[in-house]
């Protein structure tokens, strides 16, 4: 894989990724690659064009690679940017866990090689297309519903198709892909999803219930979510992003989408290897 161009988008603190940039430039160069920084990215470094920079660029879906450098939240903003592009992200961890990365920051030498040679495989990853409020958004990780601070607790219910399935009081609920089942699902007791499984996940945050339980979606489904409230709305939330308030009566519908994610990974890595090293072992 020839690699020419690449977008770059970086950690929220820029202290943090600073000898990374360096060394990033220096890289792209020796290697004959042109790094674009949009309008933020510029400001946040206070880069100038030239050597290989292209500073303050607008969006464009023709690069070879989008390259991460930050945490899982960063990571996502990438995917989300590039999803059903086919551009790989290949995503240096300087966040906490760093699921999603690619390779981690003491890694980042030989993680420059690798992605500017082309040496990485390209694992596609699903989507969640959600509907609501006039609008369709992508989610790579998850959508998050959450009762309003204050307020009382959540009424949803959650049908598959034509069929409700169930009706739950409760703090929220989460719908994840197999990438974000061990997100906030994760944190709420729902299972874990291997990358390659087709469907996703329902879970909920602090159920008042004693029979609510998880249930995983058939990519082929479409799921609806609806506020049973008669007076509170509800927060919705994509990829950790406060998006709009779900009002009494409201509902939304999630599907999902095959092939919307490029991530890139190093070859011989396994999700199960992944999962061992940033959460350890399932059982002692």
């Amino acid at each position: 894989m020839s690699i020419r161009s690449a977008t770059v988008f970086t950690h929220r603190r820029p202290r943090d990724v600073e000898p990374g940039l360096i060394a990033l430039r220096r890289a792209a160069a020796q290697a004959g690659v042109q790094l674009r920084f949009n309008q933020d990215e510029t400001a946040r470094h206070g880069l100038e064009s030239g050597d290989g920079v292209l500073t303050d660029a607008p969006f464009s879906p023709d690069v070879d690679l989008c390259i991460v450098m930050g945490g899982d939240g960063t990571i996502l903003h990438g995917l989300r940017s590039y999803a059903g592009t086919g551009v790989p992200v290949f995503a240096i961890n300087y966040g906490e866990v760093g699921f999603l990365a690619t390779v981690d920051a003491e890694d980042l030498e030989d993680g420059l090689q690798r992605a500017f040679s082309g040496a990485f495989d390209v694992l596609s990853l699903p989507a969640i297309e959600v509907r609501g409020h006039g609008s369709t958004l992508v989610a790579m990780n998850d959508i998050s519903f959450h009762r309003k601070q204050g307020l009382r607790v959540a009424h949803l219910s959650y049908a598959v198709g034509d069929d409700e399935v169930g009706r739950v009081r409760c703090d929220g609920l989460v719908i994840a892909t197999p990438a974000g089942s061990t997100g906030y699902n994760l944190a709420n007791g729902g299972p874990v999803m291997a990358w390659g499984v087709e469907g996703f996940v329902v879970s909920f945050i602090a159920p008042h219930s004693l029979t609510a339980r998880t249930l995983v979606v058939a990519p082929g489904d479409v799921l609806t979510i609806a506020n049973r409230s008669r007076d509170e709305p509800i927060d919705v939330t994509i990829d950790g992003r406060p998006m709009w308030e779900l009002e009494p009566g409201e509902s939304v519908e999630a599907r999902f989408v095959p092939g919307q994610g490029a991530l890139a990974r190093i070859p011989g890595t396994s999700f199960y290897h992944r999962l061992r090293e940033k959460f350890g072992r399932m059982a002692a």
